[in-house]
């Protein structure tokens, strides 16, 4: 079963809308882990790629970012889109919400942000789309700044590894049952003549493995 198209995302995420904010059972650790290591309290800029309902970027900007840091968040859903305008009203004077057709080109200039976000979306997209995601971060990103991103990855423990096989037997068959979703291992997307991995590990929520990979731009 292939990845979904952005259309077939567009339709799943529409559809979930809100609910999307109960996977935070697992989602939250890796994102913790991101944070602790992204440098975020001297980001500048930051560009999330498929912010969803807002939910990641509301904690940056409220707890992590300097108060001068500009954040432009990304989905190619309409509802999660609005989803996440509503949530970010509190910082609409530097925070920013846009619709895209895709995710392999973002409203932001070359070189404009020091972070590029990516949380629980590389997991959904193709290896075709990765290609193209990523190349657009370092488009993005100034010189040495930072790819910061989670996603589900291949449990290696007993129980994670079990979760794992039977989340990807439900892709497999039902891709839109579990968001589109598989576990995938970012790190190996990432050549090393465009990124240098700063960071890497794999954490478990629940038994559900997720990595968090944070790579500088070369």
């Amino acid at each position: 079963m292939p990845a979904l198209t952005p259309e077939q995302a567009r339709r799943v995420y529409d559809r979930i809308g809100g609910a999307q904010d109960w996977q935070r059972f697992y989602e939250d650790v890796a994102t913790a882990e991101l944070v602790a290591h992204a440098g975020l309290g001297t980001a500048h800029a930051v560009v999330e790629l498929g912010c969803g309902t807002g939910r990641f970027a509301a904690t940056l900007l409220a707890r992590h970012l300097p108060a001068d840091a500009t954040y432009l968040g990304v989905d190619v859903s309409p509802r999660m889109a609005a989803l996440a305008s509503d949530r970010l009203q509190p910082w609409s004077h530097r925070a920013t919400v846009a619709l895209v057709d895709d995710q392999t080109r973002l409203p932001a200039t070359d070189g404009s942000a020091d972070r590029f976000v990516a949380d629980y979306v590389f997991d959904l997209l193709s290896s075709e789309a990765t290609a193209a995601a990523l190349a657009e971060a370092r488009r993005v990103l100034v010189p040495g700044g930072l790819l910061c991103a989670a996603g589900l990855t291949g449990g290696e423990g007993a129980v994670a590894a079990l979760v794992s096989r039977a989340w990807r037997w439900v892709w497999d068959r039902w891709p839109a049952v579990v968001g589109g979703c598989r576990p995938v291992r970012l790190a190996d997307a990432l050549t090393p003549g465009d990124w240098v991995v700063r960071h890497r590990r794999s954490v478990v929520a629940w038994g559900v493995a997720s990595e968090a990979v944070i790579a500088a731009r070369r």
